[in-house]
């Protein structure tokens, strides 16, 4: 299958702490490491890996965390063909810190991603493609944001209608807040954490949400709903899909989530029904968590069986 993705490529700094500071406080963290991050690199990473063809539409500066950026991007075989470098600004870094009891907290910065340029988007490659993601920060703002809505549309009106997935993202929730419904609601697969849930339609229950997605609009909705695992949403059934535990201590959830969305968009377009493809993006998400950085663990067809398998 041809993936077109529409998302960031960032350089993590991780730290794992046993508590988060309070403000004015120096803590040292137990752990601390740099890795490949991003959406769309992680989302693109994952798809390559379990065999497809992906094209990643991303934009780093020209500084040495590019090469880092994009290290798991090419060593994978994602196409680089829509990758932009921007000559003022920065490559994206975010700095995750969490502890053992899974508080997280964030500090990101859009950077050279924002700045990616809609006149360079070639309509063919996502015409021509089986499926496209789109991670919803490429939503927020700057030209990316024009990018993204271009290539949707450019799905939504080929010859033969491009099926289109969007992922949401706190940071892009907490930014546009229910604003973002408007871009989002016209995905076939809308994909999204509880908090994002909530946040996005300013409601306090997953019910409520959904029920309002469902008045806007929405098609098929897959919630995360972590160790209880993921809610499959259409117009006509609601469902609790059961979390998949495979073996391996949990370290780090940065980019599982991330990881989600690539195995639940590979499982459905292998023909996996909604209910099976959302239990392949419990398995593949409860995998990626079990190694420290977003695109550590090389997840292959074959994990996934046996993890689907136990």
């Amino acid at each position: 299958m041809k993936f077109y993705v529409i998302g960031d490529v960032t350089v993590d700094h991780l730290y794992h702490l046993d508590h988060l500071p309070a403000p004015g406080e120096e803590v040292v963290p137990t752990h601390a490491t740099m890795k490949p991050g991003g959406a769309g690199g992680t989302i693109s990473v994952t798809l390559a890996r379990l065999g497809h063809s992906v094209t990643l539409a991303a934009r780093v500066g020209q500084d040495p965390f590019a090469e880092y950026a994009l290290a798991s991007v090419r060593e994978s075989g994602v196409s680089q063909s829509a990758i932009q470098q921007d000559p003022e600004h920065l490559t994206s870094t975010i700095t995750v810190m969490q502890t053992r009891q899974g508080q997280r907290a964030m500090l990101s910065h859009g950077a050279a991603n924002r700045q990616l340029d809609p006149a360079k988007l070639k309509r063919k490659d996502v015409e021509g493609s089986d499926a496209l993601i789109v991670s919803a920060y490429s939503l927020t703002e700057g030209p990316q944001r024009e990018y993204a809505l271009k290539a949707i549309e450019a799905a939504q009106k080929a010859k033969k209608p491009v099926p289109v997935f969007i992922d949401l993202g706190t940071g892009a929730v907490n930014k546009v807040g229910t604003d973002l419904i408007e871009n989002v609601i016209g995905a076939d697969y809308l994909t999204l954490n509880q908090h994002e849930l909530l946040a996005l339609t300013d409601t306090t229950s997953i019910s409520a949400a959904l029920a309002q997605l469902g008045d806007a609009g929405a098609r098929q909705v897959v919630v995360k709903v972590g160790k209880m695992g993921s809610i499959v949403w259409t117009p006509t059934e609601t469902e609790l899909v059961d979390a998949v535990r495979p073996q391996g201590q949990v370290v780090d959830s940065t980019g599982a989530g991330d990881t989600f969305t690539a195995a639940f968009a590979h499982a459905v377009l292998t023909g996996q029904p909604l209910r099976e493809a959302a239990r392949t993006a419990n398995a593949a998400g409860a995998l990626a968590a079990t190694r420290v950085g977003a695109q550590a663990l090389p997840i292959t067809p074959a994990d996934l069986e046996e993890a689907l398998a136990r």
